[in-house]
């Protein structure tokens, strides 16, 4: 029996500040990173604004689509974070208080309060509007939040951080570390391309085509450039995948470029 592939990753970027350019997204090349250390990948990304139809057929689709999906943005309790209703809506669930995000909001509320040295005050209006931020969908379970204890929250294998870097990337860090060390493949994934001169991908597909049929393990890459300052034109074309699937894949690669007697440069592996 073959091992079933692994599920796909996705991210979710929530916010109009993004797509008006006021803030830029780091959380994108944040989750690469994080994946890549634990030999994991991501497999698309989405942006979208603070449009409650938008984010709900969006979510809709992240809860349909079997993968693992991180959402940054919008899990806040003001008028423009609509995220957490929007995930109740397309679950099609109610939204309750979560019993352990109220009680960690209560002591993120206590904890202000003790360093303000005023009296902490539960029934005061902020303090209860506060207690919105552990409003969840029905059945979530909260991702812990070190930076301030605000949690967010998990449906499925569906993942809802706060927008501000300090407080997503250590939950995001958290949910990997602890739902997902089974999918980890440090030390089992590679790279191996070399830089080809002279030609055009046009030329190259059909090559790239025949490599995946015959090698369906492994990825086929091209990656061209114009104006790169070592190379300059080029392609950089590989294979990826596991490393027993990348070495056969890849000599018959540069089988075919030798048939093709296109111009080679250096070899290069990424791991």
């Amino acid at each position: 029996m073959t091992a079933s592939p692994p599920p796909e990753i996705g991210l979710i970027i929530v916010g109009d500040e993004i797509l008006s350019g006021k803030r830029a997204d780091k959380h994108l090349p944040k989750l690469i990173e994080l994946l890549s250390a634990r030999g994991l990948q991501l497999a698309w990304a989405d942006y979208v604004g603070d449009s409650p139809e938008r984010i709900t057929q969006t979510l809709k689709r992240a809860f349909a689509s079997q993968a693992i999906v991180f959402s940054c943005g919008g899990i806040g309790a003001t008028p423009d974070d609509h995220t957490r209703q929007c995930a109740a809506k397309a679950l099609g669930r109610e939204l309750q208080l979560h019993p352990r995000a109220e009680a960690l909001i209560r002591e993120r509320m206590q904890d202000t309060a003790k360093e303000q040295g005023i009296p902490y005050e539960p029934d005061r209006p902020d303090n209860v509007h506060r207690l919105n931020m552990g409003v969840f969908p029905a059945g979530a379970e909260i991702i812990p939040n070190p930076y301030n204890k605000i949690p967010g929250f998990t449906v499925g294998d569906v993942h809802f951080v706060p927008g501000f870097p300090v407080m997503a990337w250590p939950m995001m860090e958290w949910v990997l570390d602890t739902k997902y060390p089974h999918l980890f493949r440090r030390d089992a994934y590679v790279e191996q391309s070399v830089i080809v001169f002279g030609s055009m991908e046009a030329t190259l597909t059909p090559l790239m085509e025949q490599v995946e049929r015959e090698h369906p393990q492994v990825k086929v890459f091209s990656l061209p450039s114009v104006d790169h300052p070592q190379y300059g034109r080029h392609i950089d074309l590989g294979v990826k995948g596991a490393p027993a699937d990348v070495e056969p894949a890849y000599r018959a690669l540069l089988d075919g470029l030798a048939q093709l007697k296109v111009k080679l440069g250096p070899e290069l592996v990424r791991t």
